[in-house]
């Protein structure tokens, strides 16, 4: 067994990023001191793991990134007519905005596009590339985390908002947790506009377990990539490769469960703080949902959204729906 050393976690060059620093380390300390180990799925995206998402999203197995894209090319001209002209679209989580350019082609007059995301630099480095292929479009990156309220620049507040939410990121959440945040969806769009979303449908157990747990190892590598992270950002000393990820379909609540797995007995300190795991404890790091249209949209209705209109691919693995407040 060894013992913590007496730094803490490193200080950073700004108020803003020290800050950030801060918060990622208490809710890292708080997550691991649980009588079930957890780490919030929002940290997976620093740079590095965003590329691994982007890497992710190209594999054979993981189907729902194509297939969404599938979709979205094949009804873009459709969803555009629902979301209508003029419109302000904000896109949560945006990424590398691949399938937005799809809708951004057909989208008449769009007045703006602000994504948002988690990681800063990935977001500003899209930001630039689209504003080279879009230049009458405004394009306003917002650095923010959606799964808490965060304002939108003053200038779109009062015009028609389309909230973009793809990728199936809604079932990373617990139902309640779901609910709220399109609770949220509906106060930032207001009357007048609308959710755009794709969500993952329920479907055969082997085709999840692969899309989580590919044979190239890319999702392990992503999901390891958060020990990485706390180790560079928060003073810890992971030893990742006594770590391994595990992915796993609870058919009873209709979702995989992604897990990081101590592979022995040992001692991890972060900043001050020693954490012992026992050989195949868990550390709980993700959810990802599959719904049946009726749950999704039973849940939706809880939240104050009716549905506009549907699209699914050919074998329905994945929706793309579009609601408006009621």
């Amino acid at each position: 067994m060894h013992t913590c050393s007496s730094s803490a976690a490193p200080s950073l060059a700004t108020d803003e990023s020290t800050a950030n620093a801060s918060v990622f380390l208490q809710d890292v300390l708080t997550g691991l001191s649980k009588t079930r180990k957890e780490l919030h799925c929002k940290y997976f995206y620093d740079e590095r793991g965003s590329r691994l998402f982007d890497q992710i999203c190209e594999l054979d197995e993981y189907y729902p990134t194509r297939t969404e894209l599938g979709i979205m090319a094949e009804h873009a001209g459709a969803i555009a007519e629902r979301i209508g002209s003029e419109a302000v679209l904000v896109e949560y989580g945006s990424g590398s905005s691949t399938k937005t350019r799809l809708l951004l082609d057909h989208l008449d007059s769009a007045h703006a596009y602000l994504p948002v995301d988690i990681s800063g630099d990935h977001l500003q480095q899209t930001a630039q590339l689209l504003r080279a292929d879009y230049d009458d479009l405004e394009i306003q990156p917002i650095v923010a985390d959606f799964t808490t309220p965060f304002e939108l620049p003053d200038a779109y507040v009062s015009l028609p908002t389309t909230i973009y939410f793809p990728g199936s990121t809604i079932g990373n959440l617990k139902s309640d947790e779901a609910i709220g945040l399109l609770v949220s969806i509906v106060d930032q769009c207001g009357p007048d506009g609308g959710l755009l979303i794709g969500f993952d449908l329920a479907k055969d157990a082997a085709v999840l377990q692969a899309a989580y747990d590919d044979a190239a190892g890319v999702t392990a590598e992503f999901n390891l990539n958060l020990l990485h992270r706390i180790n560079r950002e928060l003073d810890a000393d992971f030893d990742v490769q006594r770590f391994a990820h595990v992915a796993t379909y609870n058919q009873d609540e209709s979702r995989i469960e992604i897990f990081i797995e101590s592979l022995d007995e040992q001692e991890v300190c972060v900043g001050r703080q020693q954490f012992h795991f026992e050989q195949g404890e868990r550390i709980f790091t993700e959810y990802s949902h599959k719904y049946r249209v009726d749950q999704f949209v039973s849940m939706a209705d809880q939240a104050g959204l009716k549905m506009d209109a549907l699209w699914t691919d050919s074998n329905e693995y994945f929706a793309v729906m579009h609601l408006f407040p009621v």
